[in-house]
């Protein structure tokens, strides 16, 4: 049969299938396993994000880090490889986050920093740099709330402080330090938000505000900031145990009404929330940015 013949004997297959199938064979050849050896292939792009080199040589500031969310993201990314500088507003708490993550032989540094006073800002990103050499990661984990109750009944005070601290000066820590990531030929800055900037939360309008805010600023500074190579993302915890949260999961009544909305019927815990935030700082999240990505224990969160 001549050539000709032989292809006007295939069957005329729908187009959709024909690249279903291609899908699947690209899928099976890169990501799955080989064929012959029945083992899975590694995917290409560098060290694992949980692997102790992903981020080595890296250099990382983590507002807010002395316990909590922004702790377990210092230890996730000393974990590591990266050289981590953590913060906080009293040098106590400073000492003794520093002498526990250099027990878990992280490379660490620490300095006290009121992320509300510019002073402080500057002097945190001057010492990072001097210290270090450099920034490649930038954690914003720095919040407030002074306030609980009715929205109605808050005060300019109230607003200007939690706005001050938990988004001018989550954007003004970014402008300080993209200018030594693009020395460096790139970085990533995760914001944390929380899952009060989807579903705002009874008695504290004022901070879920602020934190839907940190999803639009995700958003705003991804496509700018991308030709840069910096990546810009942000993670929305949901209820973790944390000495920040502990008014809702101390409570049991809270909880439980939590929990009707949770997939996971339990409290997150730091740890969780830091290594999300290590993976979004690594190579494996090379193709992401301005991006959200919630971590609530499967509670719906949408805008």
């Amino acid at each position: 049969m001549s050539p000709v013949g032989l292809l006007s004997s295939v069957p005329a297959y729908p187009p959709y299938l024909i690249q279903n199938v291609m899908l699947r064979c690209f899928v099976s050849r890169c990501f799955l396993t080989n064929p012959v050896a029945g083992q899975t292939r590694k995917m290409s792009g560098g060290s694992l994000a949980g692997s102790p080199s992903s981020l080595a040589g890296k250099v990382a500031i983590v507002t807010a880090s002395t316990d909590g969310i922004g702790l377990a993201a210092a230890q996730a990314l000393g974990q590591r490889g990266a050289h981590v500088v953590v913060s906080s507003r009293r040098q106590s708490n400073v000492d003794k986050a520093v002498a526990q993550l250099q027990s878990e032989k992280i490379q660490v540094t620490g300095t006290t920093c009121n992320v509300g006073k510019s002073e402080d800002r500057e002097r945190l990103v001057n010492m990072t740099v001097e210290h270090c050499g450099g920034i490649d990661i930038l954690v914003s984990n720095a919040a407030v709330n002074p306030f609980f109750g009715n929205i109605m009944d808050s005060t300019a005070a109230v607003w200007d402080k939690i706005l001050d601290v938990n988004v001018k000066a989550a954007f003004l820590m970014t402008q300080l330090v993209v200018p030594h990531m693009e020395k460096r030929g790139g970085g990533s800055v995760v914001f944390v938000s929380s899952v009060a900037g989807y579903q705002p939360m009874q008695a504290l309008g004022p901070y879920s505000v602020s934190k839907t805010a940190l999803l639009g600023l995700t958003r705003a500074l991804a496509p700018e900031l991308a030709q840069s190579h910096i990546r810009v993302n942000c993670v929305a915890p949901g209820v973790i145990k944390t000495r920040f949260s502990q008014a809702l999961w101390q409570d049991e009544d809270i909880v439980d009404e939590f929990k009707k909305q949770l997939s996971i019927k339990r409290v997150g815990e730091p740890e969780e929330i830091g290594g999300v935030i290590a993976f979004l700082c690594s190579k494996d999240a090379s193709y992401i940015t301005g991006e959200t990505i919630t971590v609530t224990g499967g509670m719906s969160c949408r805008l």
